[in-house]
């Protein structure tokens, strides 16, 4: 056999392999969403102030301290858990309280949430909390459009002004 013909036979073996390599490779086609929806997350970190959780500190507690590091409040180092609330449409669709990350709970809240909704357009409210026994300090009201196949999202940033919807 010449060598021209064993050339020629491996170049179709190859060729052979990568076209069935290209056709597979978008066959079946994969779809992360159904026809016809998208998807809206509710995805931000937050720290709770850690002043929500200090406490007065009572006569003994004072007497025990030196007097150099006497103070009238005692703040611990974590920080309390955060209430997030969201509605669409009027209905529920996420509400919980978030405990604070890290070993000494001291780290934000994290919330990541995902709701897949038909395509169309919904009136969305959601809410924060940050002091376990006070308001909703954080609120926002807005009407978004989901597009098929699209990924609506709500992230939170107090030095922003609160939430942001993209």
């Amino acid at each position: 056999m010449s060598e021209a013909l064993k050339i020629a036979g491996r170049f179709a073996v190859l060729t052979l392999l990568f076209m069935g390599v290209a056709a597979f490779s978008n066959w079946p086609r994969y779809h992360s969403l159904p026809e016809g929806v998208g998807v809206l997350t509710l995805s931000f970190g937050h720290g709770a102030d850690r002043r929500a959780a200090c406490r007065p500190a009572t006569e003994e507690e004072m007497a025990k301290m030196p007097p150099n590091m006497r103070r009238r409040e005692i703040c611990p180092r974590g920080r309390p858990p955060i209430r997030v609330e969201l509605d669409i449409d009027g209905k529920r669709m996420f509400e919980a309280d978030v405990p604070p990350s890290g070993i000494a709970g001291d780290g934000p809240s994290r919330v990541h949430q995902r709701f897949v909704l038909p395509a169309g357009s919904y009136d969305v409210t959601v809410r924060l909390r940050e002091r376990p026994d006070g308001d909703f300090a954080w609120n926002a009201e807005r009407t978004i459009h989901v597009d098929p196949g699209a990924n609506r999202v709500i992230d939170f940033r107090a030095a922003a002004g609160g939430f942001i919807f993209y």
